[in-house]
C-alpha cells in the first residue's frame, strides 16, 4: 500500500517530476514529460506496479528536508548501526534526464536494500533488461531506462535487486537515466558533480525572490514548487504531478491534473511578477497566447503541455488506484466542457501581462477582441462552471461574473494602453452582464449571491467577486456572501467549494475541503479589513503543509490528512497570492480588481533559470 499522501516529496527537472516516499521508495515517475506514461506507479496500486527503494536493512529513525533554496531532497535515517542520508534529485535537462540518488555515510555503519521494479506504460510493461557496461539496460518499446552504480545488482522475480553497506565519510551513487530506446545510452556523469550544479542553479533561481516579511520561506518554497510544476520547454503550468489521488480515499473522484488549466492564468501571472519572477510570468503569458490561438469558438478550458487539445480521457483497469480510489484515469474529459470563466481569465491575464510590461501593448490584441466577439454570443449560455461539474450545465453565477471581467479588462486595456476597440459597446455588454448577475445571481431572501442563477446554497467561487472587482469588498451584498460561506460551507475551520451533500454534480457526494478557498477566503479578509482573522486562517492553512511545505489540492478534516493530486499548483498559487495579499507590500487582489494600478515591481537582473 502506498504511504499517504503527505508523506511524499516532489524532486524534478522541470519536464517531469518524482515523488519519492518517507520510506526512501520512489512510487511515482513519468518519463520523459509530466503526461507521459510511468515507468513507477506504485503510487497508485502496489510495487509491483514500479519503484525504487533505496532503504535500510533494519528500522530507523526517518527526518528529511529540503536543501535550501532547492528541489534537493535529504533524507536522513538513524539506526542503530549508524546514520547516513539520502540524496535525491533530478538534474536540469542540459545534461539529459536523469534522477540521481546519492547515499551518504555519516556515523557507523547502515546496511541498505536496493530494490528496483521498472514498469513501463503505467505500471503495466515488464522491460527487457540487460547488463551492459556499467550498468543495467531496461527496453520497452520506445523507452529505455540506464542505471549507472557500483553496487552489485541482480535480477530477481523480474526485479533488480541488491544489498549495500556506507561507513562514515562513504558515498554510494545511482544514475538512473532516460532516453528514446532507438538512441544511444546516456553517457555517464559525476553525480558529485550534478549535484553542486544543481543546488546552484536552484539556489541562484531562489535568490531572486524578492518578498520581504514573516513568510519569506514559506512563499520561496511555495515559488519552487510552481517552478517544478512548470514545463520548462513551453512555459505551461501543470496543475499537479500525478492523476486519480482521490479528493475522497476509496471514492471516485479521481482526475489527471497533469495539464494546464486557464483558470489559473491570472493567479500565476501576479504570484510570479510580484515575487520578482518575470521571465516565468513572460512564459506563461506567451504560453495562453499560443494554447488559445486559433478559431475562439475552439478554445478550451486547457490544454496539454505544448498547447495540445485532445486530451482524451480512459480509464486504466490494472491499477487498482491509490487506496483502492478507482478508477485511475489518464486524460481528462473537462477539455470538452464549456466554462464561460475562461474567457475572463484569459483577458484579465492578458491585461495583467500589459501591466506588467510581459510584451509589446499591442500584441495579441487581435486575438482577443476576437475572443470577446465569440463571447459576446455565448455568455448567456450555461456552462460547467470553474469546478468542472459532470451533471447538466447551468447559469453559474461564478461563470458570469467572468464574463464581466472580460469585457471590464478589454476596457481597460484599451483605455489605459490605447488600443482600438468598439469601447461604448463593450461598455454596454459590461453593463448587461452586471445587471443580469445581480438580479438573477442573488438570492434577497438569503442575502448572498447564489451557486447558480435560482439556486438556494452558496460556491465558494463566490469568494473572488470583490477580487476580480464585480462589486467593492464592503458592499452589503458581498459582505452577505462572505457570511454565508462562512455559516454552511465550512468544516474545521475551512472551506468546501460546494457541498456534494446538497447539489447534483454527477458524482457521488464526498469531497475534502479545498485548500485554494480557504486561502480565498484569506483574502476576502484582508479586504474587509479583517486582518486577524485573516492571519489566523493563513497560519492555520500553513500547518496543513507536510513536513516539506507541501500542500495537494484538498485537506480531510475527518482524517486529518491530504487529499487530491499532490503537490497541487492552485494550492500554492493561492499561498503565494494571499501572503502578498496579507504583507502589504503587494496586494494581488486589489491589482486585479483595479484598486491598485501599481504594476509588479521589476528587479533589476532578469531572473536566473534553474
Amino acid at each position: 500500500m502506498p504511504l499517504p499522501i503527505e508523506d511524499y516529496a516532489i524532486i524534478g527537472d522541470c519536464e517531469t517530476a518524482a515523488l519519492v516516499g518517507r520510506d526512501g521508495s520512489v512510487d511515482w515517475l513519468c518519463w520523459p514529460r509530466f503526461d507521459s506514461g510511468a515507468c513507477f506507479a506504485a503510487l497508485l496500486g502496489t510495487p509491483e506496479h514500479g519503484r525504487w527503494l533505496i532503504a535500510p536493512t533494519t528500522r530507523a529513525r526517518v527526518s528529511r528536508h529540503y536543501r535550501a533554496g532547492t528541489l534537493v531532497l535529504e533524507t536522513r535515517f538513524e539506526s542503530e548501526s549508524g546514520v547516513a542520508t539520502l540524496l535525491d534529485f533530478m538534474p536540469l535537462r542540459a545534461t539529459g534526464s536523469r534522477l540521481i540518488r546519492i547515499v551518504n555515510g555519516e556515523l557507523g555503519r547502515v546496511s541498505f536494500n536496493v530494490e528496483l521494479v521498472i514498469r513501463l506504460g503505467y505500471g503495466e510493461i515488464v522491460p527487457w533488461v540487460t547488463k551492459a557496461e556499467h550498468g543495467l539496460r531496461a527496453i520497452g518499446g520506445p523507452d529505455k531506462l540506464f542505471l549507472r552504480t557500483p553496487v552489485a545488482l541482480r535480477g530477481e522475480n523480474f526485479k533488480t535487486v541488491g544489498e549495500f553497506t556506507v561507513g562514515a565519510g562513504e558515498t554510494v551513487s545511482f544514475d538512473l537515466a532516460y532516453a528514446p530506446s532507438h538512441l544511444p545510452d546516456p553517457p555517464g556523469i559525476d553525480p558529485l558533480q550534478l549535484l553542486r550544479e544543481t543546488q546552484r542553479a536552484w539556489r541562484e533561481w531562489s535568490a531572486k525572490c524578492h518578498v520581504a516579511g514573516p513568510w519569506r520561506e514559506v512563499v520561496e518554497r511555495s515559488l519552487v514548487v510552481l517552478k517544478a510544476l512548470t514545463y520548462a520547454p513551453t512555459g505551461g503550468l501543470v496543475a499537479a504531478a500525478t492523476t486519480s489521488l482521490p479528493e475522497k480515499v476509496g471514492g471516485e473522484r479521481n482526475w489527471d491534473y497533469r495539464y494546464c488549466w486557464l483558470r489559473d492564468a491570472t493567479w500565476t501571472l501576479l504570484a510570479f511578477m510580484n515575487t520578482g519572477y518575470f521571465d516565468e510570468a513572460r512564459d506563461w503569458r506567451d504560453w495562453l497566447l499560443r494554447a488559445v490561438a486559433g478559431s475562439p469558438s475552439q478554445m478550451q478550458i486547457m490544454y496539454g503541455l505544448s498547447g495540445e487539445r485532445r486530451l482524451t480521457e480512459f480509464e486504466i483497469p490494472w491499477l487498482p488506484g491509490y487506496e483502492n480510489s478507482a478508477p485511475v484515469r489518464i486524460g481528462n474529459d473537462a477539455h470538452r466542457q464549456i466554462q464561460i470563466d475562461v474567457y475572463g481569465e484569459l483577458l484579465d491575464a492578458l491585461h495583467q501581462a500589459r501591466q506588467g510590461a510581459l510584451a509589446p501593448t499591442e500584441s495579441g490584441w487581435a486575438l482577443q477582441e476576437a475572443i470577446l466577439h465569440d463571447l459576446e454570443q455565448r455568455w448567456r449560455e450555461p456552462d460547467h462552471g470553474i469546478w468542472e461539474v459532470r451533471s447538466d450545465p447551468q447559469h453559474f453565477t461564478h461563470s458570469k461574473v467572468m464574463a464581466w471581467v472580460a469585457f471590464n479588462r478589454a476596457i481597460k486595456s484599451a483605455t489605459r494602453f490605447q488600443l482600438e476597440g468598439p469601447l461604448d459597446h463593450w461598455r454596454a455588454l459590461q453593463q448587461q452582464v452586471q445587471a443580469e448577475v445581480c438580479d438573477r445571481g442573488f438570492d434577497a431572501d438569503l442575502g448572498s449571491f447564489v451557486r447558480f442563477y435560482g439556486a438556494k446554497e452558496v460556491d465558494a467561487s463566490l469568494l473572488l467577486l470583490p477580487a476580480v472587482g464585480f462589486l467593492p469588498p464592503h458592499d452589503p451584498r458581498i459582505v452577505g456572501t462572505v457570511q454565508a460561506i462562512e455559516r454552511t460551507l465550512m468544516r474545521d475551520g475551512l472551506v468546501l467549494r460546494y457541498d456534494t451533500a446538497r447539489v447534483d454534480d454527477g458524482l457521488p457526494s464526498g469531497e475534502g475541503v479545498f485548500l485554494a478557498c480557504s486561502f480565498w477566503l484569506v483574502d476576502a479578509y484582508v479586504m474587509l479589513g479583517r486582518y486577524g482573522e485573516a492571519k489566523r486562517l493563513f497560519e492555520r492553512l500553513l500547518a496543513l503543509r507536510n513536513d516539506l511545505g507541501l500542500l495537494s489540492e484538498q485537506y480531510d478534516p475527518r482524517s486529518r490528512r491530504l487529499v487530491g493530486n499532490f503537490p497541487q499548483a492552485f494550492s500554492h498559487l493561492a499561498l503565494v497570492n494571499s501572503a502578498c495579499n496579507l504583507s502589504r507590500f503587494s496586494r494581488p487582489a486589489d491589482q486585479r480588481a483595479g484598486r491598485d494600478e501599481r504594476s509588479p515591481t521589476r528587479v533589476e537582473a532578469e531572473p536566473a533559470r534553474p
